[in-house]
């Protein structure tokens, strides 16, 4: 028979006190009150059964009726021989795993699938390739997703702005989002297989392999450099060497003015009002830039002047470099170096995805590149340029974080 009511459940004492039929409301010296339910479960090889106390919750949230409705369904539970303590126990496992799920971006996915296979892998170039593919392709895109919500849509949308300018490197990024989500599906934190066919299906047929694209592969990049610098230096082989060194846009050198051109700090600012994202870009300027910029120098009519002008002293014309450019790299263009950068940033060093989306002048809205703006980019951005350097110069075929002593160098 029932004892308590809702007025003795609000005034009772610290202790244990009873409802009725193994329902007690316990009261610590704290003040906290809980519902507890004792069952007796019957058992094949005894017959008292095992006696189980359990938690139905706590009475501030769960009413003395509601403890009670409660407490009968469990009771029926107990009846039928499971023991509600141990469905208890499995559902708050169930419901930490439900949180640690919550918790699992696809960035944590991928570093975690990286650690766990790449020791299987014999390839040490492979395995850097592997996770700096991911880095710079898909960490700034849909790192920050949970690795159980993504999508065919986000991973056509990740990998459509390289799917057809890239297509060897994206079907590489695509295959490592695919391992990515299958090991998340394999641990628990993800509920579905990747959607393969569903990528596929949203994107377009790539160019068939053997096709000539418009960047320069960065494995050639060395060569085709030296290849300019055989030639004479008129001053649109000139422009065009220090924008493979700069990796700006065309346009932003060719519009360069000596006001912009910082030689005692080594760095080019340029104005808002000449970027394409509307907003002041640095470059820092490495040895061989400004070896150019000294070059070019007999060229000075004023501050306001160009750095690079043509023979009438105007802005040098967009086909003016672009000649130069293919008579080095036929089938090439000026601007596919800025690809050749990004690719080899991805393929062969450990710098951020972030970095060199932020040397291009890239906008980029996403929580890692809020962190970066909040550091000294500048420095961190010199060391990647340096590195770019020693690269285009041979000095060096593998580079990571290559470049920071020499930058610390160069400013002391």
């Amino acid at each position: 028979m029932a004892t308590l009511t809702s007025l003795s459940v609000k005034n009772a004492k610290p202790g244990r006190h009873a409802d009725g039929n193994g329902l007690y409301l316990l009261v610590r010296p704290s003040g906290s009150r809980q519902w507890v339910l004792r069952v007796v479960v019957p058992q094949p090889d005894s017959e008292r059964g095992k006696r189980s106390d359990f938690g139905l919750g706590s009475a501030t949230t769960l009413s003395l009726a509601d403890a009670r409705q409660k407490a009968e369904q469990w009771r029926k539970i107990a009846k039928s021989g499971r023991n509600p303590a141990d469905i208890t126990k499995r559902q708050a496992k169930a419901d930490l795993a439900d949180e640690a799920k919550k918790a699992i971006t696809f960035q944590i996915a991928a570093e975690r699938a990286f650690e766990a296979l790449s020791p299987g892998w014999k390839n040490a170039k492979h395995r850097a390739q592997w996770i700096n593919t991911l880095r710079s392709y898909t960490f700034p895109q849909i790192g920050h997703l949970l690795v159980d919500d993504i999508g065919a849509p986000d991973i056509i949308d990740t990998l459509g702005a390289i799917w057809l300018s890239k297509p060897e490197t994206a079907r590489r990024v695509k295959q490592r989002i695919e391992t990515v989500l299958d090991f998340a599906h394999a641990r628990d934190w993800r509920d579905r297989e990747s959607p393969s066919k569903a990528i596929l299906l949203g994107l377009p047929d790539q160019p068939k392999r053997g096709s000539h694209f418009s960047a320069v592969p960065y494995a050639a990049a060395a060569h085709t450099i030296r290849t300019i610098e055989a030639a004479n230096n008129t001053m649109g082989r000139l422009a065009l060497r220090f924008t493979i060194h700069t990796v700006a846009r065309s346009g932003e050198v060719r519009g360069a003015r000596w006001n912009e051109i910082n030689i005692e700090d080594r760095v080019w600012t340029i104005p808002a009002d000449r970027m394409k994202a509307g907003k002041v870009h640095q470059i820092p300027l490495t040895a061989s830039a400004l070896e150019i910029i000294k070059q070019v120098a007999p060229s000075f009519q004023g501050d306001n002047s160009f750095v690079f002008p043509s023979a009438r002293g105007g802005m040098l014309s967009d086909m003016t470099m672009g000649k130069s450019q293919k008579i080095a790299a036929p089938g090439t263009t000026v601007h596919g170096w800025r690809s050749t950068f990004r690719d080899w940033v991805a393929e062969q060093t450990n710098f951020s995805g972030e970095l060199a989306e932020m040397a291009l002048a890239h906008t980029i809205v996403s929580k890692v590149e809020a962190a970066y703006r909040r550091g000294n980019l500048l420095e961190k951005r010199r060391a990647l340029m340096i590195a770019w350097e020693d690269y285009l110069t041979g000095q060096e075929t593998i580079v990571a974080h290559i470049g920071e002593a020499r930058s610390k160098k160069l400013l002391a």
